[in-house]
């Protein structure tokens, strides 16, 4: 009975992996199929026109490229960092618990919320309008639960023995944090990273109310922008052209897919000291 139990489960599990990598698969073959065939050099590289209806989408690439790398460099480091304080340094009581729960609660909030924020604060307040830097800041807001508790979980696995060591001959604890601890946690860093990446890419509603929907070439951060994915949303719903948003949809997975091989190349250089 008990065989039949263990076999019953790994069942169901085999089949809830099956039919999730089965769906995964066939979303991104069916958007690759209507897409890939209206992808073309001038579709890359000419700029937006007459409200994405003509032309091509390479200024909205670089605001989204520009949006995404502003983004990572200001959550990266702070979530790091305070998973660092969380692991390391914090004693466990009301504050880490305290902390803990905010950050989940973050996790959970729709990101209209998220939005409606950035605009009254970073648009209002700091008087930022609508530009890439609001935008880049709001979102970097929404990825710190996830590059917080990614890290800590990376943290976490480190052995203990890694810390005993160093301590024993003679390192402080900050230099163990910086030269042990954090490049043995390196691979799951990069993981909140991608993590992090795959959520910007894909957000709108937020980038909507803070970055704008203006699709010319940006001088500066402080220039509004419009995203790949808001522009693939204004393109569905405004029914502007079905081609080029497929088209864009594409082109948005193989940023996506283009940015995580590069930052799992960059964590095995780093985890192999190559770097």
């Amino acid at each position: 009975m008990r065989v039949f139990k263990d076999n019953f489960i790994k069942g169901l599990i085999y089949l809830a992996a099956g039919v999730t990598s089965i769906s995964l698969i066939w979303i991104v073959v069916y958007i690759l199929y209507r897409g890939l065939g209206s992808i073309t050099p001038e579709f890359l590289l000419a700029m937006p026109k007459g409200g994405g209806a003509e032309g091509g989408i390479f200024s909205i690439i670089v605001i989204t490229l520009w949006i995404v790398g502003l983004a990572v460099l200001i959550s990266t480091p702070v979530g790091v960092c305070a998973a660092v304080y969380l692991v390391e340094y914090a004693k466990p009581g009301k504050t880490v618990r305290l902390i803990r729960f905010a950050t989940e609660s973050l996790s959970g909030i729709p990101s209209i919320i998220y939005g409606l924020f950035g605009m009254v604060f970073f648009q209002g307040f700091l008087r930022l309008g609508f530009s890439i830097l609001s935008g880049a800041l709001t979102v970097s807001i929404m990825v710190l639960p996830t590059v917080i508790r990614t890290t800590e979980e990376a943290l976490k696995s480190v052995p203990v023995n890694y810390r005993e060591g160093s301590l024993a001959l003679g390192a402080t604890k900050l230099r163990t944090i910086i030269m042990v601890i954090l490049p043995c946690a390196v691979s799951g860093i990069l993981a909140s990273v991608i993590l992090s990446i795959g959520r910007v890419v894909g957000e709108t509603a937020a980038l909507l109310l803070t970055a704008g929907t203006v699709q010319r070439m940006p001088s500066s951060i402080y220039d509004s922008g419009k995203t790949l994915a808001v522009h693939l949303y204004i393109l569905a719903k405004e029914g502007i052209s079905l081609n080029k948003a497929f088209a864009t949809a594409s082109v948005l997975i193989i940023v996506v897919a283009l940015i995580n091989l590069s930052a799992n190349y960059l964590g095995s250089k780093l985890k192999g000291g190559n770097i």
